[in-house]
């Protein structure tokens, strides 16, 4: 008895986990099939906020008038609504020029952006038309005892559109939560220029492409700066260039006392070969250049590079040993 009650214990399992799967694909069914007119119904919400970045020379005790332009891309059909706020400004030390930006509330108060608080808005909330542009307006008061050098801030713009339905009844989706226009400032007066190259890294052999380079500079004056970066390839026994960025150099701006990493990469470097790689960096006018002869390998080519030459050196030390013998 117990035999056929397991058995129809295990049919009516079986049958509850066909239905279920049933259940599942007539809705995916459903969904794929509804997909389109589902996604007509949706309207997304976009927002392009110019300059993206202005630098400024600022004079202690003068106001210095400044706007920002939120457009309002006409892919939505809705009315663009944003806040606006101050934020901080800041290098992370990252790879190739990140950078971060905060609140007021998240940061923490350094010499180089005390003009979070001569920045004041014209307002901190606003609309725009669909593909049309609202100005926000800002002023900058200089105090009369503001240290000569760099200062950095954010204007902060965040769509606050919103990811609920729109007026029309269709599902607004929020693109992007929020742009930074970054204001690169320099107050006149004493400033100091000093960096220097901390590493120049060229590696001596490379396991794939493409061939990368790195490099560590730090700024210890007081205003930002450009560093420099070049990278020129040649051949082992030649002094053409297969890759040269001398005549438009990479350069990465950097803040007052920080560091930054950085990386080159060539590219088109094919995946063997023997090259003459040199890297320059320039900070401030000092330079550092370094040469060397790199090695494009694949590791497992090399693997077999080092067998070989294990075999060949044990075959002549073996037959060494016999003509010892003999």
């Amino acid at each position: 008895m117990s035999k056929y009650y397991n058995k129809s214990i295990k049919e009516v399992f079986r049958n509850k986990i066909k239905q279920i799967i049933l259940i599942s694909l007539a809705s995916v069914f459903c969904f794929v099939v509804n997909g389109n007119a589902f996604a007509e119904d949706v309207v997304v919400s976009s927002m392009v906020v110019s300059p993206p970045r202005q630098k400024l020379i600022l004079t202690p005790g003068e106001t210095y008038h400044g706007a920002v332009e939120v457009f309002s891309s006409n892919e939505s059909k809705n009315e663009l609504k944003y806040s606006a706020s101050i934020g901080s400004f800041s290098e992370n030390g990252g790879d190739n020029g990140k950078d971060d930006y905060g609140t007021v509330d998240h940061i923490s108060r350094s010499n180089y952006n005390q003009i979070m608080d001569w920045i004041k808005l014209e307002k901190t909330s606003g609309t725009a038309a669909p593909n049309e542009t609202d100005i926000l307006r800002y002023t900058i008061n200089v105090p009369e005892d503001a240290p000569a050098g760099g200062q950095y801030a954010t204007i902060i713009i965040r769509d606050d559109t919103g990811d609920n339905d729109g007026d029309d009844g269709n599902m607004v989706i929020q693109n992007a939560i929020q742009f930074g226009m970054i204001i690169y400032a320099e107050v006149a007066g004493e400033t100091r220029e000093v960096g220097s190259v901390i590493e120049n890294n060229v590696p001596v052999i490379s396991f794939n492409s493409p061939l990368v380079v790195s490099s560590m500079v730090e700024n210890s004056g007081n205003v930002h700066t450009d560093a420099k970066y070049t990278l020129q390839i040649y051949p082992l026994f030649s002094d053409e260039e297969v890759y040269s960025n001398e005549e438009e150099p990479m350069t990465s701006l950097i803040l007052p006392e920080s560091e930054r990493y950085n990386t080159q990469s060539w590219n088109e470097a094919p995946a063997i070969g023997i090259f003459k790689v040199r890297q320059t960096v320039e900070i401030f006018g000092n330079v550092s250049t370094v040469e060397k002869i790199v090695i494009i390998c694949p590791l497992w080519l090399l693997f077999i590079i080092i067998v070989v030459i294990v075999a060949i050196i044990w075959w002549i030390v073996l037959k060494a040993k016999n003509r010892q013998k003999s």
